[in-house]
């Protein structure tokens, strides 16, 4: 199967696709992380490459609720185009379709998510509440429920990398979705508002 992952440089489920044997390839404006399959660009430039699967990571930026605060003052205009590029990558000529981002306004702006996930659920003990958007692919099922849980992402410090490290895909995460949605035939429709 051909895996687009959009919004991706660490290369995390890229990989995870790849080492299932999928022709999985990562795009993002940054290099990426991982040596592999990466197309540094402007994802509209391979959407339409004949994708079996895309999986999108837009910014959160402009859009997790988590930077509530700051909204206003960067203004609509950024909100809306972060808006319109979530609605590109779910309209996006691909039948199978996942989308992810933190709690966002794209519950409010879009659609209610399909799924909301933690990490605690696949093996690593944080919390960070994930929302999934679906298209033809089923919600994901816990792989390795773990009791021990803190906020470790949130609460990291400041750091010139930490919106890198609160935005990294955690490895069982990955791991689910290629072992999961790679080989999947459940109809499932995304509908827009």
């Amino acid at each position: 199967m051909r895996v687009l992952v959009a919004c991706e440089y660490s290369g995390a489920v890229r990989d995870a696709f790849i080492r299932r044997g999928h022709d999985a390839m990562s795009c993002d404006l940054l290099p990426t992380d991982s040596p592999g399959p990466h197309y540094q660009g402007d994802v509209r430039d391979v959407l339409d490459d004949s994708w079996d699967m895309l999986i999108g990571f837009p910014p959160c930026t402009d859009l997790a609720v988590s930077g509530a605060r700051h909204f206003a003052a960067k203004g609509a205009a950024r909100q809306d185009a972060a808006l319109d590029f979530v609605r590109l990558l779910m309209c996006a000529p691909v039948e199978r379709i996942a989308i992810e981002n933190p709690v966002s306004v794209i519950s409010s702006r879009i659609r209610k998510p399909d799924q909301i996930i933690q990490p605690w659920m696949f093996g690593h003990g944080q919390t960070k509440a994930t929302c999934i958007w679906l298209q033809n692919l089923p919600p994901l099922t816990p792989t390795d429920v773990v009791s021990g849980r803190e906020q470790r992402v949130h609460l990291m410090p400041p750091s010139p990398d930490r919106w890198k490290l609160r935005s990294a895909t955690f490895p069982g995460i990955a791991e689910a979705m290629a072992d999961q949605w790679g080989n999947t035939d459940h109809p499932v429709q995304l509908q827009l508002a």
